[in-house]
């Protein structure tokens, strides 16, 4: 298997720190910017993967972090941003990480001549999707597609996902631990989760399949849940099972809006938007490359069951 130069900017996070030890697993040499390099210390011990503390939002500073890559992989996305003004589709934050960036990405790309692009964004993302969070996903999309003919790009769509250190099951479990009861917003929303090793292999399989270059890929689990089955499985998993309230939607609503003063809270009116449509893929939909996706119940009880 070719082996590649590969920026990869998010790296750091969640799904970028999986995704680092696969691809340097496969021998490729990475490049992982971060503003604060302190918060990659988990990836220094990779043999292959270089830690640079760099701004990427920078214009400059991301062309020098092009120079002599062959591939660039884009995972940045966050899931709260301060309020749009009338008349926007977004907020400023969403707009900066999942609009901006992209834009940014590709105009460097072309610059440096590197032609490989893959880029991480959210399923059912749209423009007219209910949340901003969700339309400026679809925007980022957007202008990448308007660069198409200049670099082979490949989009993945996931469905929300899980792994050891998620901020979604875990959260969940935090909850239910303290609590004696948990009102829940949206309890009825529907998620077909992907396991987080899954979509890094899937990412990881594309660089060995260039030919499948200008695809788009939707990735999810194998199971269907409504927000209210899997807070209750992880309950039972724990040892902690509590009473789960389903609130109506106006209550979730104000739930929602209560949860935007709490610092780093849980939840936004945004978040509650995004849930008002199924994060689910179609029917018959299966993992790109091959691949079989990974059963919630067989990998979660793993970690949950550790720290319950």
């Amino acid at each position: 298997m070719a082996t590649y130069n590969i920026l990869l900017i998010g790296g750091t996070g969640f799904l970028g720190s999986h995704l680092t030890h696969r691809l340097a697993a496969d021998g490729h040499v990475l490049t992982l910017p971060t503003r604060r390099r302190e918060d990659a210390k988990h990836l220094l011990v990779l043999p292959t993967a270089t830690v640079v503390q760099a701004n990427v939002h920078d214009e400059r500073q991301l062309d020098v972090l092009m120079v002599g890559q062959d591939v660039v992989i884009s995972l940045v996305g966050i899931l709260h941003s301060r309020s749009a003004r009338p008349g926007q589709a977004y907020g400023p934050d969403f707009a900066r990480a999942h609009v901006e960036l992209p834009r940014m990405i590709a105009a460097a790309s072309q610059r440096r001549g590197i032609k490989r692009l893959l880029h991480v964004s959210a399923l059912q993302a749209g423009p007219d999707a209910p949340s901003g969070y969700l339309r400026s996903k679809a925007a980022g999309e957007a202008v990448l597609l308007a660069a198409k003919d200049a670099l082979a790009l490949t989009i993945f769509r996931p469905s929300v996902i899980y792994g050891p250190d998620d901020a979604f099951l875990n959260v969940f479990a935090k909850l239910l631990r303290t609590l004696p009861l948990l009102p829940l917003a949206c309890a009825n929303a529907r998620f077909q989760p992907v396991f987080v090793r899954d979509v890094a292999d899937c990412i990881a399989d594309s660089l060995a399949t260039p030919e499948r270059s200008g695809q788009i890929y939707s990735l999810c689990g194998p199971n269907v849940y409504s927000l209210r089955q899997l807070v209750e499985y992880i309950g039972h998993i724990i040892g902690h099972p509590r009473p789960v309230i389903g609130l109506p939607d106006a209550l979730s609503y104000l739930q929602a809006l209560a949860m935007e003063f709490v610092p780093n809270g849980p939840m936004s009116r945004d978040n509650y938007y995004s849930m008002q449509v199924d994060s689910v893929c179609e029917a018959g939909c299966t993992l790109p490359f091959g691949r079989v996706a990974t059963a919630l119940e067989s990998v979660a009880p793993a970690w949950l069951v550790r720290r319950g």
